[in-house]
């Protein structure tokens, strides 16, 4: 539709008032110019554009892991739920006060020798876990996630698969669904367990700290499993959103809160020719390709992308932007109201990657799809966020980090919205897979239960009053 779409574009220009006083050669030779660019933006629509396509493995190949399960065992799952962004907190200074007097307790561990099961009590391991099935999940939210280590039940997929369906988890699609297509640890399409990041052309890439959300969509939950760890390095990251947002400095927090943030979520470095047009003509050009580019990459999407005109690289090559809309970096926990961080600026800020370049080398951004999956992230107005305070958000960040080194069959349960999670670099081979969750059975219920103390301290108030 874009390349039937883009002669018409061009047409209108050929005959505008821009193009009409041009000598017929200068004339030409920009129309080529403005045709030439639509491969690139065609070729940025077809990759996709995500809040965490830096990191995700775009590729339709997908590891071909022998498995009982195939493709007629699955119905295909719901989308990804949208982003419960709640209530905006009054006064987010008072908030951060009672988080650092709040006593917080992040991701237990649960080893089947200390359940007095062997780990190759594969029988038992998924007794125990249907038994405990509202412990475990009561566990992931209050704590922000559980792990999961000694169980060869989730050796192989369809052992993770009963292990989280015994718990009670709802699959829902990855969250790049609607614009890019993660491959499955099967290969099978309906596949509710999707590759993690273990390319080997991404080994040296270290993944920021997140949380997996698309636009308008975050996931619930998620559970993380490795299928063969990585000979060396490879640990999988996580962090607790309540202590980066206790830990924040005030003055900061306020800043980001009442401003807002920001994400760069794609960049189209294709557009140097522009330079070499006559200075009168570069405006109209410019208003075109973008405009071109705003209809086809919003027609893709379901959440609204600006795109802006900027310079990227070394040389400052002109470039678009495309920004995603403004939104909180704190907010209120869907089930226990507790405020915690959901931010990305440690995976998506392009000066935190450029100074992790030094430790791990290069990001290897060299093929057209890694070139235009670069991100950035500003303030909701657009305004930039000092080096300074981006280097504070990153030392709160590792101070956090825990960094989990998971062997065949260890799982990470967590809660999407309080634990942050990430990749450490590696070498050799890893196989990790990730099921995401819309939800969980006796989720309302723990909502309820959670709201009660809110309620009673409501009514003791109004009595006493």
């Amino acid at each position: 539709a874009l390349f039937q779409a883009a002669p018409t574009a061009t047409h209108s220009l050929h005959h505008g008032q821009i193009l009409h006083p041009f000598p017929s050669q200068t004339n030409q030779r920009i129309v080529n110019m403005v045709k030439f660019s639509i491969p690139a933006v065609a070729l940025a629509i077809g990759v996709g554009i995500s809040s965490t396509i830096a990191f995700a493995p775009i590729t339709p190949a997908a590891s071909q892991r022998t498995a009982s399960l195939h493709m007629s065992d699955f119905v295909q799952s719901p989308l990804a739920p949208l982003t419960v962004w709640g209530d905006k907190i009054p006064n987010i200074l008072d908030s951060q006060t009672k988080a650092k007097a709040r006593k917080m307790e992040f991701a237990p561990t649960i080893k089947s020798s200390d359940l007095g099961l062997a780990s190759d009590d594969i029988d038992g391991q998924l007794a125990y876990v249907k038994e405990h099935a509202m412990e475990i999940k009561q566990q992931m939210v209050e704590n922000g996630a559980v792990i999961f280590r000694e169980f060869d039940l989730m050796k192989e997929q369809d052992g993770f698969v009963k292990f989280y369906e015994a718990i009670g988890m709802k699959t829902c699609l990855d969250p790049l669904h609607s614009v890019s297509a993660r491959p499955t640890v099967d290969g099978n399409k309906n596949s509710p367990v999707y590759e993690a990041v273990n390319k080997e052309s991404r080994k040296n890439f270290f993944i920021g700290m997140h949380n997996e959300f698309v636009g308008t969509r975050a996931p619930r939950a998620a559970a993380f499993v490795c299928f063969k760890a990585a000979e060396e390095g490879g640990e999988f990251l996580i962090a607790d959103g309540r202590q980066i947002f206790r830990d924040l400095r005030s003055d900061l927090v306020e800043k980001l809160y009442n401003r807002n943030i920001r994400y760069s979520v794609m960049e189209l470095p294709f557009f140097g020719w522009v330079d070499n047009l006559p200075e009168f003509a570069q405006p109209g050009v410019m208003g075109a390709v973008r405009g071109l580019a705003n209809f086809a990459i919003n027609s893709k999407v379901d959440f609204s992308v600006d795109l802006q005109w900027g310079e990227g690289g070394y040389d400052k090559v002109k470039m678009l932007q495309a920004r995603a809309p403004s939104q909180p970096p704190i907010l209120v926990h869907p089930v226990t109201g507790e405020p915690h961080w959901f931010c990305n600026v440690h995976s998506h800020s392009s000066k935190l990657r450029k100074d992790r370049e030094s430790v791990y080398g290069a990001e290897r951004f060299e093929d057209g799809a890694s070139q235009i999956n670069k991100s950035d992230m500003f303030y909701g107005d657009d305004g930039d966020i000092s080096d300074g305070d981006l280097e504070h958000m990153d030392e709160i960040t590792m101070k956090n980090v825990q960094f989990v080194k998971m062997t065949e069959g260890d799982v990470v349960l967590l809660d999407n919205y309080k634990c942050m999670h990430g990749r450490n670099v590696f070498d050799g081979t890893r196989k990790h897979g990730v099921a995401w969750f819309e939800g969980w059975s006796g989720e309302e219920e723990m909502k309820s239960k959670a709201q009660q103390p809110a309620q009673e301290s409501t009514k003791k108030a109004f009595f006493m009053a």
